[in-house]
């Protein structure tokens, strides 16, 4: 729990390039004033994200499912890690990783995600990534947008946060909309979701 005078210890999970934790960290201080970016977590050794972290001067951490052994070892690893460091909500940025339903019930409404659609379209199994905007566009909708909801043992099933709608423009191609999706509400709702709930957690102390 906190303390009125702490702030929500936050740790990031990436796999790939960063955009969505450059977003984050370009909003301390602005956006993000209650709330600290405590640890990045990859499970790419080469991600370019883990740059990103240490220009910013967070500590980063890689943890491979792989090189470990497999799932549980792997969460293992990763609850001793966001122990270490005294984590309070885990933020999942581009993770490519699956969370089994053991690790989301022991961090119940503690880990957040972003998903690139407006749940309850376009979302679920195997839908992440391009193939999303990819449907949206086959799909034919007017206005798609961007989610960030607790994660629970549902893919895309926890309880909505936020939500911001972008318009699809004509002539989209399915790599256009999705940089217009991160642009105008990715990068925005993911540091609002951290303030929002690092807020509330003040409240309740």
């Amino acid at each position: 729990m906190l303390n009125r005078c702490a702030s929500l210890r936050v740790a990031v999970l990436v796999s790939g390039g960063g955009t969505n934790l450059q977003a984050i960290l370009d909003a301390r201080g602005s956006v993000i004033r209650h709330a600290q970016i405590a640890l990045v977590v990859s499970n790419n050794p080469n991600a370019y994200a883990l740059e990103r972290a240490a220009k910013a001067g967070v500590p980063s951490l890689v943890l491979n499912k792989r090189e470990l052994g497999g799932q549980s070892a792997f969460e293992a690893a990763l609850v001793q890690a966001l122990e270490e460091h005294h984590i309070d909500l885990v933020v999942l940025a581009g993770f490519m990783t699956i969370l089994s339903e053991d690790f989301t019930r022991r961090y119940d409404r503690r880990i957040i995600n972003v998903h690139p659609s407006l749940i309850p379209a376009f979302c679920g199994k195997g839908c992440y990534g391009l193939r999303v905007h990819e449907l949206a566009l086959e799909r034919g909708v007017k206005v798609t947008g961007a989610t960030v909801h607790y994660v629970n043992e549902i893919p895309d099933g926890g309880e909505i946060i936020l939500q911001k709608p972008v318009e699809v423009l004509p002539g989209d191609t399915p790599e256009v909309l999705q940089r217009r999706v991160m642009e105008q509400a990715e990068w925005i709702l993911l540091p609002k979701a951290i303030e929002l709930i690092a807020t509330n957690k003040q409240k309740e102390n």
